[in-house]
Order: structure tokens, then sequence, then C-alpha cells
């Protein structure tokens, strides 16, 4: 068996002025090709004494300049110098099937695992290797001694890049860029050499290495060291001769460890695992050199004039802990994305004899759809006169269970809740948060994991005393909600931002009788504006309780998940694991909504803002808060079929006297405190900005303004736009501002 051919090449850099020459090739026709590093300006290129520039381009921000010269002089910025040019070598690579590949640190072992798959699968004769390492590392010496024994390689080239500009021994002022006397020093200068400064990453030295390496190659195909392309019927050195324009797109996904074993460095087996909402894709390529033409130019993801079509495309692996080595593959991508791919654990097995870190199983939930008992866990601060509503409505709609956690009350609500908690209604906790660094919704969420109230439901959603689900479906009730979605186990219900409807005082009647106007449907901004609360079975297809949706996703349900909107639509599954606000495209208001009344009454929301609110307890909620959550755009009376069945709950708790009593005491300090408020200076004015004409209007216009205007405040709209008529289409924003609180 003859043994592979290993060949080491190097760059030889070159500063002109402020440019800095990678290489020189000779053309066939005569003249040569100059490739210039990125940072390096066309119009700062000219020709010396006795050259002619017949063209300059810009690949990936790199010059490539030809010129009618074998030993052009050129001009940079006023520096002049004859260019040092290499004769190609396209001799080493005629008629083999070459593969062109970037080494950005992978191990020796990687290096020669990537040769002998491809040559084992692909029918790969030949690699042009460009290492992206520190000169001196032993890379080409250590790859030629792991690689002879690999039957039918018979070629391979590592470039590396110039030992004088990369050596880190050297001091700064030896190196070209930083000499005292260096035109251009202040832009140029380069501190220290690292890897990943290898002038091996400019991308037009893929124009370079076709000119110097491979023009007369059979077919070229790009892949860096951590990819390998998957097993067909055809390679994909066949599969680019043979195409319609001489070249195939390569398409590759990302893919992972599950885990690496203890104390083992990361290899192509252990990557058994994809990430299931992924959707974007790596491109690189494939090329017959003499199909394409000289007219083509080899790019980064494609080759340009060249057009395959999707028949034509390849798939390939990109092995993520090769590229990216850490202690723990949660470092590059979250697990929680990851699942099992049985064409990479038969690679695994078979390919490589290799038994690979599985991921844990987990049983599929089992789910019995006429279990239907409802959990809401949710904080409280000071909201004493608007518990008994909110408790009685979500009563009369279906909810069985409530815990309350809550924190430095002052108005009754803690005594309310523990009274209603001896009554049996709901269940009240102390909220934990204080020492343990966590925000007060945050903790209770933790705490609330452990609770049997919890545990035990069917469904459970995390709100507030201010979102009341608002059902659309049947008379308005939760069953008829389940029974509308089907075999959904999660529903997203999307808020609608109420405002005050010009309501200044407060009075202890229903918000939902009192509060109709609103945002309209489709309101993208203020960003809060499409947030949603989570409606989900609780069958463990999370870890834990999340403000907006359960989080920790155990990837390997992840099809398990039967996620609607409010309109029953599915969302797609790169919502699944972070997404806590719905989209145009994921919006709907069909069949549930949650009313959000953020504000309530001028008088009340003092209380609210002098309070701070739960999860930002380092929060102040002034102007730019109200202008963001006060929306009385248009009027929706959706929820208020409700009111009679609300009302007939509120009756009979109410006819309890200790709860009608508790009751009317939070009332009473409510009433207190907003007028101690206003008897203040600065709460007097603010009250007076609240009310006033310029923020009622402001209530009703929010379709004019950029998200930028609400991250700013009111204060950045000029009272000429808050008092002039809009007709359709008139928009106004400001520049991006320091968030507003």
């Amino acid at each position: 068996m003859a043994t592979p051919e290993f060949l080491t090449r190097e760059l030889k850099h070159q500063p002109i002025g402020r440019g800095v020459v990678l290489d020189a090739v000779h053309l066939p026709e005569g003249g040569a090709q100059t490739f210039f590093k990125v940072g390096t300006r066309g119009e700062e290129i000219t020709a010396g004494a006795g050259t002619t520039i017949t063209m300059i381009r810009s690949v990936g921000d790199g010059m490539i300049v030809t010129t009618g010269e074998s030993a052009p002089r050129l001009v940079v910025d006023g520096a002049e110098a004859e260019v040092a040019v290499h004769a190609p070598e396209l001799e080493l690579f005629a008629g083999l099937n070459v593969g062109l590949s970037i080494r950005n640190g992978e191990s020796t072992e990687a290096a020669a695992e990537w040769l002998r798959y491809h040559v084992e699968t692909q029918g790969m004769q030949a690699a042009l290797i460009l290492d992206r390492a520190m000169p001196g590392e032993g890379f080409a010496k250590a790859l030629a001694k792991a690689a002879k024994k690999i039957k039918g390689l018979q070629r391979v080239v590592v470039v590396q890049w110039d030992v004088a500009l990369g050596n880190p021994a050297l001091p700064p002022e030896a190196h070209p860029f930083n000499a005292p006397d260096a035109p251009g020093k202040d832009r140029m200068e380069i501190p220290e050499a690292s890897p990943w400064d290898s002038p091996l990453g400019e991308l037009q030295l893929f124009e370079w290495a076709r000119q110097r390496f491979l023009d007369r190659a059979r077919a070229v195909a790009f892949l860096e060291v951590c990819e390998l392309v998957e097993a067909g019927e055809d390679t994909v050195f066949d599969a680019a001769v043979n195409s319609s324009s001489g070249a195939i797109q390569l398409l590759g996904r990302h893919c992972y460890p599950w885990r690496t074993r203890k104390g083992d460095a990361a290899r192509f087996a252990d990557h058994i695992c994809v990430q299931f909402d992924a959707t974007k894709l790596r491109r690189k390529w494939c090329v017959a050199p003499e199909r394409v033409g000289p007219q083509s130019v080899w790019r980064l993801v494609r080759i340009v004039g060249a057009n395959p079509t999707p028949e034509e495309w390849k798939p390939f692996n990109r092995f993520m802990a090769l590229r990216h080595p850490t202690e723990t593959v949660s470092q590059i991508v979250p697990k929680t994305s990851l699942v099992e791919d049985d064409g990479l654990l038969q690679l695994s097995k078979e390919r490589f004899g290799y038994k690979p870190v599985r991921m844990p199983e987990i049983a599929a939930p089992e789910v019995d759809p006429k279990a239907n008992r409802v959990c809401i866990i949710t904080c409280m601060k000071n909201e004493g006169p608007f518990i008994l509503e909110w408790v009685a409505y979500h009563r009369a709609i279906g909810v069985e269970d409530f815990i309350v956690y809550t924190n430095d009350c002052t108005d009754g609500t803690d005594d309310f809740l523990e009274l209603l908690q001896s009554k049996g209604i709901l269940q009240h906790r102390d909220n934990p948060f204080k020492g343990t660094g966590l925000k007060p919704q945050h903790a209770a969420l933790h705490a609330g994991e452990k609770e049997e109230i919890v545990k035990n439901a069917n469904w459970v959603i995390s709100m507030d005393v201010d979102e009341f689900i608002n059902v659309k479906v049947g008379k308005g009730t939760l069953p008829e909600l389940f029974e509308a979605v089907g075999d959904a186990n999660m529903i997203s219900c999307t808020w609608r931002l109420f405002g005050n409807s010009d309501i200044h005082a407060f009075v202890d009647e229903p918000l939902i009788a009192q509060y109709t106007r609103c945002a309209e449907e489709m309101t993208r901004k203020p960003h809060q504006a499409w947030g949603f609360k989570t409606l989900f079975r609780n069958i463990g297809l999370f870890k834990k309780l999340g403000v907006h949706r359960p989080k920790g996703l155990n990837p390997q349900l992840w099809d398990h998940i039967r996620w609607v909107n409010g309109s029953g639509k599915p969302l797609p599954k790169d919502m699944f694991r972070n997404a806590w606000r719905s989209t145009t495209e994921t919006v709907g208001y069909d069949m549930v909504q949650l009313n959000h009344y953020a504000v309530r009454s001028a008088e009340s929301f003092l209380v609210k803002r002098d309070r701070g609110r739960v999860n930002h307890v380092d929060r102040d909620q002034g102007l730019a808060y109200w202008f963001r959550m006060n929306n009385n755009a248009t009027e929706d009376t959706s929820i208020q079929r409700m009111i009679p069945a609300l009302e007939a709950e509120m009756a009979r708790l109410l006819a309890d006297p200790e709860i009608a009593e508790a009751h009317a005491y939070c009332v009473d300090k409510h009433r207190a405190k907003i007028d101690a408020l206003k008897a203040t200076e600065n709460y007097a004015k603010f009250y007076g900005d609240l009310t006033g004409a310029r923020m009622e209007k402001l209530a009703r216009i929010h379709r004019i303004f950029g998200a930028n205007v609400f991250l700013a405040g009111p204060d950045v709209i000029p009272d000429e736009v808050v008092a002039q008529d809009h007709p359709e289409g008139f928009y106004f924003t400001v520049e991006k501002q320091e968030t507003a609180h």
C-alpha cells in the first residue's frame, strides 16, 4: 500500500504601507494575482513603476489585484514594493477529488479521522488543509504519522501561516505592523498574535487556493475538519462533476454530544444529538473547477456563477464539540434543545465502533383528558381591595386552587389571605425571597414547585392579580376552553392591555365592569403588549415553573408538546424553550385572552408606584410605565358576559361577615393611602400628569409610535405630535435611548 505524500507550505506575508500581501500567484495566461489581507482598501492600491493593474476587486473585504506583470510593483498608501510571486502548483491535485479544509485547532486525531472518513465514504483522494493554529505546533508532522495507513489517500498539503508574523515570542516592536516607521501604524497595530487572528481565515483565500493549488482538480469539497458529509448513493465529488452547473451546495446541521466521557476529549463518535428547534443550516460547497470555468468565484458559502438546484444539495454534519472544545456541552448549546438522532447514533456505533453516552430516558407522559383541575400560583403585595373580585371571577370560570405568596404587605392583604385560607378558598404563604438573591416572583415559583396543591394540579398557570383569563368559547369557562383545544397541553393566553378608560378615582367596584378600553388586537408595541401567560398540563414536560411559561424543557419529551395560542392554533417548535410573547404570526385571541389591567384607576396607580412591582423591587413605576401600559385605543367588553357569574360568586363570599369585613378593611386602607399620597407635593403633581389631557390623548394613539418611544417615555414626544390629527400611516419615533423606568 502506497504511503500518502504529506507536504507543507507557508504564506509569506509582505507588508506594503497599510496593506498586507497574503500571497501572489502567477496566472497561466501571464501576469499575477495578488491577495491582500482584510483592512487593505482598494482605493489605496495603485501601480508602481513599470506595472499595469488590470483589475481590483473585493472578496470578503480583502482585495485581489490582477496585474499584467509577473513581478509587479504595487503602491499602497504611498509605500511601494515589488511583490514576491509564487508559481502555481496545480499538478499536486490535478485530476483528484480534493477536500479543501480549514483546521481551527482540532486535534491531530480528529483531522486523521476526517481524512479517513471522507476517503472511505466519499472517494476523497487528497486534501489541502489551511491550518489556523500557531506555527511550530507540529500538526503537519503528527498528521502524516497518524494518517499514513489510510488506503486511497494520495496527498495532503498543509498550509501554515508566516512564522515571522505569528511567533508570539517576538516582542511587539518586531512585528512589521508595529515597526516605528510602519505607514498606517495607527490602523494596523497587532499587539499580539493568536490562532484566531490567523490570516488563514481570510475569505479571499478560497480564490487563492484555487489559483495556486486547485484549479485542475477533478472536484473540490470545502469542509472544515469538524465536518463530515453524510454518506449517500453517490459521492459529493461525483455529484459536483455530474451536476447541472458544476457545483453543488452542501447544507450542514450542528450536532453535539449529550456528554463526553470524563477525562476524554470530544470525538466525532460522541456526537449523537441535534437541536430539535434548530432552523438554520450551514452552507458549504463542492465544485468541479473545469465545469464551472474561470468566470466563477469561490466564496465562503457558495460558488458565485453556479446555481445548483435543490435536488443537487447534499447534507453534512458539523461536530460542535470539536469546533468549540469545552468542559461541558451546556457551554456551547442549551441542553434543553438536544434530542438524539438515529443517524448519528448509527454512525457512532457502526462506523466508529463506539458506545456514546446516551440521554437519560423519560417515559412518555400519561394524560387523562377528563382531569382538568386548575391551580393558579401568584404573588401579591398590597393588593387587598382587588383580591375578592379576582378570586371570585376565576372560581366562576372553573379554577379550583390558588396559592398566593406575599411579602411586606401593609394594607391587610396578608390577613385577608390568611382568612381565605382558613375558609378553604386558597392557600397563602410568606414569600421566601429574602436572603436568597432571587426576585420575589422567582422565589415564589421555586417554592411553589414543592407544594402539593401545585404538584396535584392537572393544569397550572402563573399569573398576577391584575390579570383575568377571558375565555371566549362556550359560556366562558375553562372546561369549555379545554374541550375546544382538543389534545393541547399548553395554551398561551396573550395579554390584551387594558387602560384606565379615563377613570381617575378608585371605587370599590369590579374591574371588569369599569375598564373596557384597551389596546387593538394587532398591537406589537410596546414590547409588553403581546406578552403571554401559559396554562399548561402538569405532566412533566418541563422541570420548573416560570413567570410566563414553564421552564427547563425535558427535550426527550419535546414531541409530546401540543402548544396552541389563544386561537387554538399550534405554536412553532422554535418557541418551545424560551418564548414569552406572541408575534404577528402566533398571536391569537379567538378562544382566550388575558385581560391585563396593569394600571387600573389613576388613584390606584399612585399606590402601585409607591410600593414597587413584585418582580422588580428596584424599579420605579413612573410616567413611562403608565404611558406604556395605559392603552385606551379601542373597546372590548367580551369579558362582561361573565359579570352575572362573578357577582353571584362575590355575593356568596361576602355573605360571610368575616370575609366582608376583611375586604372592607383593605378598601379603607387603600383609600387612606391614596389620600395620603395625594396630599404630598410630588404625588399631587404626578396625579395631575396622569389625569391630564396630554396623557389621555397618548393612551389612544400608541399605534403611531415606534418601539424606541416607549423605551424613552412620553417626554420625548413633541406637543405638536400629541395635539395633531394623525392620518393613516403616520409614524413617529426617536433614536434608541436608555431604557426608561
